[in-house]
């Protein structure tokens, strides 16, 4: 689980070092695509070049596996990165800086790029670069980082946001809706909190709203025979201020929500978590017994609340998988695979992805799918086959028959089948039952004002051996 590592209030990172510190600076920050194109580079001390972008990227590229090391190093430069909207985020430093404070310092800028630009993607990045660069010039002062607050900085930023994207109430390419007042009788889109939050006159961007996320990742491993062997659950309450003045949120959780393995008494819906942490500037007074979280909401973005649940899921898995994997008569592997989404029937799971490792030398695929929607590939240089289903309903159950030649099948070869991995997203459902009761604002905002609720689970990772 991640865990807060906040130093001063959030978005607010002052930095104090002495002259024989100086060296522990930030040298560079710079911004690449996925694929290494150079999007943003600003170079503070001037003590490494830029070929240090590529040298970066080379060495990310290089390794095996999906998660590269955030802490690399070439002769004396040190490379801290992290991963934000399918982009790397980078900063080099001399000798041995601490890692915390500066990949605290990417988040920090990685959310302030967000709440002026509104959305983190690579157009977004190449429309706003000059927006980007005057943000690091008063983020970043010969290396010493000044502050990452949004308040404060909106009163020296010039430069306008130009949208990526244009609003439209049209647009529900992305997971989920947005329920008002935690009610279902009013929806939004997922676009409508990707807009900037201030203009460059410093003026709020749009609308008086504040958009709240309960948002849960969850990691699962299946065995063979059906039985969970691991369920983990991280989830985080995240808000999204629009508002120029708001003294005080308070937002009501379930009342029978409980930390650790005290026992749950009353009549409400039963939610248990393992650890819980909070923002420093939540405050607690009313939590204990009425499950309340008070919070000063600033203008951007900040998780109030994170919290953790570890093998003890209080319902079942969202899916289950009866796969049958054998040789036909013609020398073929025939794999069979049926997938059941466990969820309740008013809910479904959407951008269902799963894959399927396969033999090596698997040359060629046939499939039948139980649905037309449905699509399947065989990717041999990873030696896999991809099962792609665009969205999922609660208790239904989908099937898929693919038949594959592969040179040199043997019964070893059966073998080599699996584990087999589910990447999806659940959008209004939580699988720790986690929900708002009410969000309250004082005080009471002038002119109109919108309260939205969104609640989306994530898979982290789901493995299902067979």
């Amino acid at each position: 689980m991640t865990k807060f590592a906040h130093i001063g209030p959030q978005h607010h990172l002052t930095v104090q070092v002495s002259t024989a510190q100086q060296r522990k600076m930030i040298s560079q920050v710079f911004i690449l695509s996925s694929k290494g194109d150079h999007l943003i580079y600003k170079d503070f001390r001037g003590e490494a070049g830029k070929d240090a972008v590529n040298k970066f990227y080379e060495m990310v590229t290089a390794l095996t596996g999906d998660q590269p090391p955030v802490v690399m190093k070439h002769k004396e430069l040190h490379f801290v990165h992290i991963r934000q909207g399918g982009l790397y985020w980078v900063a080099t430093t001399k000798a041995d800086a601490s890692p915390f404070t500066i990949i605290e310092f990417l988040n920090r800028l990685t959310a302030l790029v967000k709440d002026y630009c509104g959305c983190l993607s690579e157009k977004s990045v190449q429309m706003n670069f000059a927006l980007i660069y005057e943000l690091l010039d008063e983020v970043v002062d010969f290396g010493y980082i000044q502050t990452t607050s949004t308040d404060i900085l909106k009163n020296f930023i010039q430069t306008e946001a130009v949208s990526s994207k244009p609003f439209s109430l049209f647009d529900l390419s992305n997971v989920g809706l947005f329920g008002a007042d935690t009610q279902q009788n009013k929806v939004a889109p997922s676009a409508a909190a990707t807009r900037p939050i201030v203009s460059s006159q410093g003026e709020q961007g749009g609308k008086n709203e504040i958009f709240v996320d309960v948002i849960e990742r969850m990691s699962v491993v299946i065995g063979a025979n059906g039985v969970l062997m691991k369920a983990d659950i991280e989830g985080e309450i995240r808000v999204k201020c629009y508002m120029p003045s708001c003294s005080e949120m308070r937002i009501g959780l379930n009342e029978e929500f409980s930390i650790g393995k005290s026992q749950l008494s009353g009549y409400g819906a039963a939610v248990r978590v393992d650890e819980c942490s909070f923002h420093q500037a939540v405050r607690l007074d009313e939590f204990d017994i009425y499950r309340i979280l008070k919070v000063c909401p600033s203008q951007g973005e900040q998780t109030v609340m994170q919290y953790q649940l570890c093998d003890d899921l209080p319902t079942a898995p969202p899916f289950r998988l009866f796969p049958s994997i054998e040789r036909d008569s013609g020398g073929r592997l025939l794999m069979y695979l049926k997938l059941r989404c466990d969820l309740p029937p008013k809910s479904a799971a959407i951008n269902v992805s799963i894959t399927v490792p396969v033999p090596k030398g698997s040359l060629r695929l046939s499939q039948e799918l139980s649905s037309p929607d449905q699509s399947a590939e065989l990717q041999p240089k990873n030696k896999v086959v991809h099962w792609e289903i665009p969205r999922f309903p609660g208790g239904a159950q989908l099937s898929a028959l693919f038949k594959l030649e592969v040179s040199g099948l043997s019964s070893a070869s059966l073998q080599e089948v699996g584990p087999v991995s589910l990447s999806f997203e659940l959008p209004k459902y939580t699988c720790t039952g986690l929900q708002i009761r009410f969000l309250r604002l004082s005080p009471i905002q002038p002119g109109p004002s919108q309260r939205w609720v969104r609640y989306v689970t994530h898979s982290d990772s789901y493995t299902i051996r067979i």
